[in-house]
């Protein structure tokens, strides 16, 4: 059942999401293989950037030293920058030598570093607001769907506890520097307790007591067999008004963006779609996107594996009804010997082709679709 959702806009210091709204994620500042002016050309209208990794490389006195992330990156659009949060999970919850989660924060270690990072909810928000995000996510304890329930009940008193503490901070640097209602970031939270829905509820009732511009679905979003869990996610969403926008964090595949969409979910990000791309798997319609129903047509995606050998003399483009630089301008033939050149000519080119696919993608969702 489809939530009857309005098109609507995000408004955000440094620009407007149109919404639905897709995010590739530029986790070290930069979105593999392309530049800002790629970026600007496949019509992405923001990005993800992640805190946890910017803290470590290039260092977050170095980001400052820099201008900030907008003018590090030359991405002049709205950014949005990740807790650190999902990689905590697979970092320190997967291999405890790793790093540890206390009530004040989390210590890690990465493999490899001589040194360990404390990252508490304070010193998150703290570094989003100086990178200068335009949204800033809070702190979370994030778990796996099959993580126990004692484990998810310490996830969700822990990630509300962190929750006020970024809010307080947010509130307290963003009035001491008396930020202007226009400059001003938008702070999310983010709703976790795995596949409870007790905890669910519990977790979203008090992050809306405690009040954000938006909220995120928090966890591990598919199951062992790596289905999403939609059941999940709707009751999450039916939980939140839907006043406010709700990020799907970290669900990028085309078909399980269309499936979050149905049931109210705006904003999306995943790295999936980019590293496909410079993987050799390539996405493209099955008829011109203009005509396609995303809602209610259940095959309409194919995909295009560059080191197929029926693919050596292919003299037509990745797709026709592409509007991409890659398929404007060069063959599949032309793709697949540039992929086994190992040329980063290749990452580029199928990099922007992905991309474009995903924001045309957003566009049939807001183009007037039916939904019922």
């Amino acid at each position: 059942m489809l939530l009857n959702k309005p098109v609507k806009t995000f408004e955000l210091p440094s620009g407007t999401f149109d919404l639905p709204v897709y995010l590739p994620d530029a986790t070290y500042g930069v979105v593999r293989s392309v530049d800002a002016t790629d970026l600007e050309i496949c019509k992405v209208q923001g990005l993800v950037m992640n805190v946890y990794h910017l803290m470590q490389k290039p260092g977050s006195s170095t980001v400052q030293s820099l201008g900030g992330l907008h003018k590090m990156s030359g991405w002049s659009g709205p950014i949005v920058t990740d807790s650190g949060g999902f990689q905590v999970y697979s970092l320190v919850r997967q291999n405890p030598k790793f790093g540890q989660i206390q009530d004040r924060g989390i210590t890690f270690h990465p493999e490899g570093k001589d040194r360990k990072y404390l990252l508490t909810p304070e010193k998150s928000i703290q570094l989003q607001l100086s990178f200068g995000a335009d949204v800033v996510i809070c702190l979370d304890d994030c778990t796996h769907v099959d993580d126990s329930f004692e484990e998810q009940k310490l996830s969700v008193r822990r990630t509300i506890a962190w929750a006020k503490r970024c809010k307080e901070t947010f509130v307290k640097i963003t009035q001491g520097k008396k930020v202007t209602s226009e400059r001003k970031p938008k702070i999310f939270g983010v709703v976790q307790g795995g596949s409870s829905r007790e905890l669910r509820k519990e977790c979203a009732e008090a992050l809306l007591e405690i009040g954000f511009d938006g909220y995120g679905y928090g966890g591990w979003p598919l199951d062992g067999d790596q289905n999403l869990l939609v059941d999940m996610l709707s009751y999450t969403r039916e939980l939140i008004p839907l006043e406010f926008p709700m990020h799907a964090l970290g669900i990028g595949h085309p078909y399980n963006v269309v499936a979050c969409y149905k049931i109210g979910y705006d904003i999306f990000d995943c790295a999936m779609p980019t590293r496909d791309a410079r993987h050799g798997r390539l996405y493209r319609y099955r008829s011109d996107p203009a005509q396609i129903d995303f809602l209610n047509t259940a095959d309409w995606l194919q995909y295009v594996y560059i080191h197929d050998e029926r693919h050596i003399k292919a003299d037509e483009p990745i797709s026709p009804y592409c509007d991409c630089l890659c398929c404007q301008h060069y063959s599949i033939g032309y793709l697949r010997h540039l992929f086994k050149m190992n040329d980063g000519v290749f990452f580029r080119l199928a990099t922007i082709h992905n991309l474009r696919l995903m924001t045309q993608l957003m566009e049939g969702l807001r183009g007037g679709l039916h939904e019922s």
